[in-house]
């Protein structure tokens, strides 16, 4: 949540400070007021007024995004938007004409670019029970997002994240080195350590053609889907980047790559996906080779936000849990 040594608690009062004076940014009602919902990479607020009024306010991460990134990021949103391939959220414009607006607090090292985005009506679906309809629709919309980057003129310069081998596990990973995660034993580094280099040299010989390597969400989880009476819209962009289009599948099945329902979800999300595109049998076959690398870039990320709740929960176990998906991935690849 922050580039300093600042405990989180600390962060989030001052972020909390930046949240309710710079709502005059925008065009907002008189007596809004703005309350934290979530905290990951950023911090989200949902803002209120008398009279109904809602939208969602994005504090940044320091040192995470240019302006520039997240200009790219809300065109994206605005051609996916525009061209009928998924609704997504709109951004209100601030005074000054931009829709990110910059702003800072005496207490926090830099400023933060934020974004305050249209709230949006509807709920995720329900992964309590069986998870295949959502999973199919994950796989259409992922599909109808690939064919579109295909084509789509990207605004020049494009900058965005980077989802590749180096941000994983080169010398300075986006999200820490799984090394340094909770509960790395010597037995669970020395399975892992196997892992890695398997993913890589799979992943290396998978290659980067553009029908495989391009745009992708990187986060398109049944939590960032929001259904209601009048259809489906499709949220949180912030990590979207240049990274292969299977590992929007690996993305969607984060935190429960153990679950026994994950056969029949990507079962479901391949039929969904190739309702719309299609997808050979070699790449198929390379799936559970990014579901490896996902989770492996999910340890890292607990080790490397261990400051914030949902980490904290996630922690026990994850580790010890990633081995064994490890060692029976070899095991089913014959490595």
């Amino acid at each position: 949540m922050s580039g300093s040594d600042m405990p989180l608690a600390e962060v989030l009062r001052h972020l909390d400070r930046l949240a309710q004076q710079s709502l005059p940014l925008w065009d907002v009602p008189e007596g809004a007021t703005a309350r934290l919902i979530n905290v990951s990479e950023n911090a989200t607020y949902l803002v209120e007024a008398p009279g109904g009024y809602k939208s969602v306010l994005r504090i940044h991460r320091e040192n995470y995004h240019t302006h520039r990134a997240i200009e790219c990021e809300l065109a994206w949103m605005e051609a996916l938007q525009a061209e009928d391939v998924v609704t997504t959220p709109g951004v209100y414009v601030g005074r000054n004409g931009d829709p990110i607006q910059q702003g800072h607090v005496e207490g926090l090292p830099a400023p933060r670019f934020m974004v305050l985005f249209h709230f949006v009506e509807g709920a995720p679906p329900d992964e309590s029970g069986d998870m295949k309809a959502g999973f199919e629709e994950l796989g259409e919309i992922a599909a109808r997002c690939h064919e579109h980057v295909l084509r789509w003129q990207k605004p020049r310069p494009f900058e965005r994240l980077t989802w590749d081998l180096d941000a994983f596990f080169g010398p300075r990973p986006t999200w820490g080195d799984w090394r340094d995660a909770p509960e790395v034993t010597p037995d669970v580094r020395g399975v892992l350590e196997r892992v890695e280099a398997t993913i890589r040299a799979r992943v290396e010989a998978f290659g980067k053609a553009p029908e495989r390597y391009n745009l992708i969400h990187a986060d398109m989880r049944l939590a960032n889907l929001l259904e209601d009476e009048t259809g489906t819209r499709l949220i949180d962009f912030d990590d979207c980047g240049w990274g292969w289009f299977l590992y929007d599948f690996a993305a969607a099945i984060s935190f429960i790559e153990d679950d026994p329902r994950i056969p029949g979800m990507k079962e479901a999300w391949l039929k969904g996906y190739r309702s719309v595109r299609p997808l050979s049998a070699e790449d198929e076959a390379e799936i559970d080779t990014f579901v490896m690398l996902r989770r492996m870039a999910l340890l890292a990320w607990i080790g490397s936000h261990i400051e914030a709740p949902e980490p904290q929960e996630l922690a026990p176990g994850f580790a010890a849990t990633t081995a064994r998906l490890g060692q029976e991935w070899l095991d089913r690849i014959g490595a």
